[in-house]
């Protein structure tokens, strides 16, 4: 079925709700125990069909592709031409994830303290499908298969499953598509024989094979039994409005030059499968294990079983992915690279529930040392009884961090394992755990908050590109690589403010067109950019700079203003079962950045506070924040940096 009948059909209701790529695909990161373990993935293999690909990531151990097509005592390793090995007790589809079953270690997935990564494709109409086929003797046939992607695949991946057999790989961008094959097994050229893909390209409900091009048995020993993987490219038929694309098969072309070419998409990728064809790996780099702007990337080979390699040969955009290395096995001058790319996370924020989005916990003696409960990409981090930070890191940047208190450039904290978990972050090889250490954990979604980098150019009217979905009402921008203080930007979607979150000062508004604007005026941000200035805290040429994007989600989060009266104030954001984090900052005279959350105390009595702007150790014998089903309550002993008759104030707050 096309795209096109597709959006038809969900528009006579057939389709139901919207799909996003988190119903359909995920990474999961795992340590392995030697016993019974339940993985939750949030992909339905079991009720909807699909695939699970398993890899060892501290050891080096095979690759393992588990589908429902063939079932799940069935294990295929994209290193081998063997045929899949059976077990019927190692392994358990569920309907959010996957059992592996006892403590057998025969398929490398559940070693005792190894750490692992799954990725799950379940099958989608225009994302992905798996097929079994039972292709003839006779080598002459043009053989067609079916199949339900319900678009032309982009690509596609077959093996034979009865016997001995390379994995072959038809992808739509090889010079001749229906001619030419790539081996998943193999770091080898592509090689072009007539009609290897049939005597017709593929279509949105079948492909076809030359059987002689597949089976390494003798054609006259009978039919051959395979599997085909299928991914979509381009169908427009995901998100909230059934208009975008969650996976892309496609090429670059390279430059030669370590500023290599910048690839858009139209979305940001969390996963990317990409190949030189004239000879070279394949390489494999998800956002989970690190896709890190600026630094070395995290990859792994579908040929080969080693542990994986650091490489810095690629960052991420708001919109695709650029290529950061004149290395030939990416970026070639004039050489063609295939590559197919899965969209990040696109579920709005109305979606979850606010614990899903935002987390505050004490450091544990655990793996990960912070604990989310969902895969964190941003987190602040204060030692509250200490003179240092606040510190915060992004999933982005990975061990890089910043401190909110200071103008200071990005450091590198090598003890941090950081985001490389998919229910938190950790510092390797630290044992300070204590409950006065603090870690605020965001996640990205549509909606709520969002995480962007990019580099200066020193060009008034410079648009920045983001994913938050929404007019940002508050943004916090700082130079990576210089020493500049944090500029920040609150907009109610009227009036826009220019404030600095190291510092303690007013701000002023409208903010300086320099600032946040065509360098003359404010330019309000929108939906998709967000536009600043040349000036440098924001915008040096070849300076390197990372940006966070709040907004209000009702029940969740609200970005909001009051005025103070000096008295009790209720602070209404909607929740319905108070506020764990607020923040509150002056903005008619100088204040401090007032941080306070539930977990160290939002009380009827004293309430802990810290601040941004300062590495001062929190405060805990006051009583100037009260707790409020609604939000929060400042209370008339407050000062006047919270609570001043006719102070203006400005304030985010989570539920």
């Amino acid at each position: 079925m096309s795209s096109s009948a597709l959006k038809l059909l969900a528009a006579s209701g057939a389709k139901g709700s919207a799909t996003y790529v988190d119903d359909v695909f995920s990474t999961t990161l795992y340590t392995g125990d030697n016993s019974t373990q339940t993985v939750t993935t949030g992909i339905d293999v079991l009720g909807e069909g699909g695939l699970i690909w398993v890899k060892a990531r501290s050891f080096a151990g095979g690759h393992n592709l588990i589908d429902s097509a063939q079932g799940s005592s069935y294990n295929l390793d994209s290193t081998s031409v063997n045929a899949p090995a059976n077990n019927s007790t190692q392994f358990t589809f569920l309907n959010n994830g996957y059992r592996i079953n006892g403590g057998s270690t025969a398929w490398d997935l559940n070693q005792n303290n190894q750490d692992y990564c799954a990725w799950s494709w379940q099958k989608q109409p225009g994302f992905f499908d798996v097929v079994t086929f039972e292709a003839p003797a006779n080598a002459d046939d043009d053989f067609r298969v079916s199949h339900n992607l319900g678009t032309v695949p982009g690509m596609i991946i077959v093996k034979s499953v009865d016997a001995t057999g390379d994995w072959y790989v038809y992808h739509r961008s090889l010079s001749t598509p229906r001619n030419d094959s790539l081996k998943l097994n193999t770091n080898g050229a592509s090689a072009a024989s007539g009609d290897f893909w049939g005597e017709s390209n593929p279509t949105a409900t079948d492909f076809g094979v030359q059987v002689r091009n597949f089976a390494t048995r003798p054609v006259t020993t009978g039919a051959g039994t395979y599997v085909a993987y299928l991914f979509a490219h381009d169908a427009q038929d995901f998100g909230t409005d059934e208009d975008e694309a969650i996976i892309k098969c496609d090429s670059y072309t390279g430059n030669g030059n370590a500023n290599g070419p910048v690839i858009d998409l139209g979305f940001e990728p969390q996963f990317i499968l990409m190949r030189y064809p004239a000879g070279a790996n394949w390489y494999i780099y998800d956002s989970m294990r690190g896709i890190v702007t600026g630094g070395n990337e995290v990859g792994l080979n579908p040929n080969a079983a080693g542990t994986g390699f650091d490489h810095n040969a690629l960052s991420l955009t708001a919109s695709g992915f650029q290529i950061t290395t004149d290395n030939g096995n990416y970026n070639g001058n004039g050489e063609k690279y295939i590559y197919m790319a899965i969209r990040r996370p696109n579920k709005p924020a109305e979606e979850f529930a606010a614990t899903d989005l935002f987390s505050v916990t004490a450091s544990t003696n655990t793996t990960p040392m912070y604990v989310s409960g969902f895969p964190a990409d941003m987190t602040i981090n204060k030692y509250v009884t200490d003179t240092s930070g606040p510190y915060i890191w992004s999933r982005l940047t990975q061990d890089q961090r910043l401190a909110t208190s200071s103008t200071g450039q990005e450091s590198t904290d090598a003890g941090f394992g950081y985001f490389a978990f998919s229910n938190g972050m950790t510092k390797n090889g630290y044992d300070g755990v204590s409950t006065d250490r603090k870690a605020y954990l965001w996640r990205r979604a549509p909606g709520y908050f969002d995480v962007t980098t990019y580099t200066g150019v020193d060009t008034n009217n410079t648009q920045i590109a983001h994913n938050l979905g929404v007019v940002p009402e508050m943004i916090w921008a700082k130079s990576r690589s210089d020493s500049q203080s944090w500029s920040v930007l609150t907009y109610d979607g009227t009036t826009g403010r220019q404030l600095i979150l190291d510092a303690s000062s007013s701000g002023s508004t409208p903010p300086s067109g320099s600032v946040w604007g065509n360098g003359t005026s404010f330019v309000p941000p929108t939906s998709s950019v967000f536009t600043i200035g040349d000036y440098s805290n924001i915008n040096t040429s070849g300076a390197t700079y990372i940006a966070y994007l709040f907004a209000s989600v009702a029940g969740i989060s609200k970005v909001g203003s009051y005025t103070g009266t000096g008295n009790d104030l209720n602070v209404d954001c909607g929740f319905s079962a108070g506020a764990r984090f607020v923040l509150i900052k002056r903005t008619d005279s100088t204040g401090d950045w007032y941080v306070y959350d539930s977990a160290r105390g939002i009380v009827a009595g004293n309430d802990p506070y810290f601040f941004l702007n300062d590495q001062a150790a929190q405060v805990t014998n006051t009583d100037y924040i009260d707790p409020l089903a609604s939000g929060f309550t400042v209370t008339s002993s407050a000062p006047a940096a919270l609570n001043n008759n006719g102070g203006t104030y400005i304030f985010y707050a989570t539920a």
